[in-house]
């Protein structure tokens, strides 16, 4: 059920995303956040359900490096964009 529910964000976050006159990098980028986002998102619920708190403890530090490195990604797609001088303005 909560694979469900993150994936019916996934694609309203791709439908609101469709909504924005964003360049093709804007929109990669965004893209880049969600799927880092449902990733994570994931590695918490099975946190939440581990046997122990070392599985627990380890599945949480990996969901918070995976948003990490989204965001990571998703800036240097923005700023890569912006410094190539293909961005839309």
């Amino acid at each position: 059920m909560k694979l469900t529910t993150v994936l019916a964000v996934a694609v309203g976050l791709g439908a609101l995303a469709a909504c924005n006159n964003n360049t093709p990098q804007e929109n990669a980028a965004d893209n880049i956040e969600a799927n880092a986002e449902a990733t994570a998102d994931n590695l918490e619920e099975a946190a939440d359900n581990a046997s122990n708190e070392a599985v627990e403890s380890n599945l949480e530090n990996q969901a918070d490096a995976t948003r990490a490195a989204g965001e990571e990604k998703a800036d240097a797609t923005r700023n890569g964009a912006d410094a190539d001088g293909n961005s839309a303005n």
